[in-house]
């Protein structure tokens, strides 16, 4: 934004220390030095130019006049005014914002003249009276910082109330606003009926101010709310390994309302982590379990998107490494609260809570400040330690996943592959990984021979992956027990990254490819494994099933 420019006007001689004063706290100020560029004729070398249409100019140029009214009047032109009067009376029909300072209370001891024109100011200008430089700054201080309250260039109360000035009814989206009501309705017994007309709903949640829509009705309600705060987008990123580092496998950016940001978040993450599917024993709802709770990661993912800062330029980062889940958002904990009564059982201080109330209502947060408690509670009953939570350029969430995510969820030991040590050789292979001819493709594709119907699966010589037989046994015959090993490594990889591909599998378990497509084809005939999406970009889900 461009810099507020004051004019500051005094007769020079009379007020030279409390020009000096000015001058130094608002250009040192970080506040003022943001916010403000002050004009100082002692800066500005006149021996080219006309002082008067210097000082006239500045005052044209302003957009704040600060007049400096004492004892003395000041050298008179030939009308008979000075540069002092001449200002202000340029400042007044330009309709610039005048902040008049009177020094001293002896009116008796000051130039009739400037007795007249304070008499002017008085109509119309609040005006204060000063002593000292010190209450001079003070008071100057003070309005300025009314003045950026009022132009809306800084809050006095939270953003989500602020209004947002370039958007109108039009932006709002009718459905969106329909289906909270009823959401809230079935969800919190909201009081205002279906099909309620929008303004209704606005200001019930006193989403308008002053027949401006809010910042929070954006957030919540907007058609596209990124048009009007282009920062409350959501990042999630998927990563191989335990840092930020590339190749990146999965990385979206996703935009809309509040609610569409923590649907699309969690989803993202639900999508990457392992999930065990039970049997119908206990009933007829088939039991699943992620390996982080999946009401632990949407309260992280909620928290971030409720209590953010939003005028900051950084969006909520939601990042999945393979050992652990953060969430960071541009925010800070309010005064109230530290780390470590987070733990404990505190109060709600939203840091906007005209867009928590309606995020309660639709029921996706509380508002007794239960939701850390919540989370550690949850994450002790699934096995896994306390979620960490630290401030520093942001608020971070910090969820550990299982040391190896889905081996607790078969019988058997961790595979050899996941302790190899660098360089170590990969077992029952000779080739080295990623041989030319090989296509990385996904698990369970089917490459057909000629002649085969697409997708068809074909039989091969033995049973590519069959560890070798025993003494005793007849040539090529199976045996269950390496078979159904070799699985659960398979289940168990595939649990820890539902994205994971052929040659990663086979690498990690020391088999052909081929070996991983026959087993995979296995596993599925079973009804123990199934894709979802397309082959290409897709995820596989562990469904339980019969042993093949």
């Amino acid at each position: 934004m461009n810099p507020v420019r004051i004019f500051v006007s005094s007769v020079q001689k009379e007020f030279a220390g409390e020009r000096e004063a000015l001058r130094i706290y608002l250009r040192g100020d970080a506040l003022m030095r943001r916010f403000f560029e002050v004009f100082f004729f002692e800066d500005v070398s006149v021996t080219d130019c006309n002082t008067d249409d210097l000082y006239l100019d500045e005052v044209r140029r302003c957009d704040i006049y600060v007049g400096l009214f004492g004892e003395t009047y000041g050298s008179e032109n030939a009308d008979g005014l000075s540069p002092t009067e001449r200002e202000f009376d340029l400042a007044t029909s330009e309709g610039k914002y005048r902040l008049i300072y009177v020094k001293g209370t002896d009116d008796g001891a000051r130039h009739p003249k400037m007795r007249a024109l304070i008499g002017r100011a008085e109509a119309g200008l609040v005006r204060k009276r000063f002593n000292t430089a010190s209450e001079l700054v003070a008071g100057l201080y003070a309005a300025l910082v009314d003045y950026l309250a009022e132009k809306q260039l800084i809050r006095s109360g939270p953003f989500d109330a602020a209004p947002c000035e370039k958007a109108t009814l039009k932006d709002l989206d009718p459905e969106r606003m329909a289906w909270f009501i009823r959401t809230a309705r079935a969800t919190r017994r909201f009081p205002l009926t279906e099909g309620a007309p929008p303004h209704e709903l606005l200001e019930h949640l006193n989403l308008i101010d002053d027949e401006y829509l809010t910042n929070a009705a954006i957030l919540l309600f907007a058609k596209k709310p990124q048009k009007f705060l282009a920062s409350s987008e959501v990042k999630c990123t998927h990563f191989h390994g335990i840092e930020v580092a590339k190749p990146i496998p999965s990385y979206q950016t996703y935009k809309g309302t509040v609610f569409d940001l923590v649907d699309a978040a969690v989803d993202f993450v639900l999508s990457k982590i392992a999930l065990s599917v039970g049997t119908r024993e206990a009933g007829p709802q088939v039991p699943v379990r992620y390996e982080i709770p999946k009401e632990v990661i949407a309260e992280a993912i909620v928290n971030a998107v409720a209590h953010r800062d939003y005028t900051s330029t950084g969006s909520v980062q939601v990042m999945l490494f393979t050992d652990r889940l953060e969430i960071w958002n541009p925010g800070l904990l309010p005064p109230s609260l530290t780390l470590e009564r987070l733990r404990q059982a505190h109060g709600s201080v939203p840091a906007n809570p005209l867009l928590a109330e309606p995020m309660y209502l639709a029921g996706y947060i509380e508002r007794m400040g239960t939701g850390t408690q919540d989370m550690i509670r949850r994450c002790a009953e699934a096995g896994l330690p306390e979620p960490e939570f630290t401030v520093s350029d942001g608020f971070r969430t910090i969820i550990r996943r299982p040391p190896f995510p889905g081996l607790e969820l078969y019988s058997g030991s961790q595979p050899e592959s996941l302790r190899r040590e660098p360089g170590e050789e990969i077992r029952g292979t000779g080739e080295e990984p990623g041989e030319p001819g090989e296509e990385p493709g996904e698990p369970g594709e089917e490459p057909g021979e000629p002649g085969e119907e697409p997708g068809e699966p074909r039989e091969e010589p033995g049973e590519p992956g069959e560890e070798p037989g025993e003494p005793g046994e007849e040539p090529g015959e199976p045996r269950e027990e390496p078979r159904e090993e070799t699985r659960n490594k398979i289940l168990a990889l595939i649990a820890a990254d539902p994205t994971i591909t052929m040659r990663e599998l086979a690498e990690h378990i020391g088999i052909t490819p081929k070996g991983i497509e026959w087993q995979i084809r296995r596993l599925r005939e079973a009804g123990r494994l199934r894709r979802v999406g397309p082959t290409k970009g897709g995820r596989w889900e562990i469904t339980g099933g019969d042993a093949p």
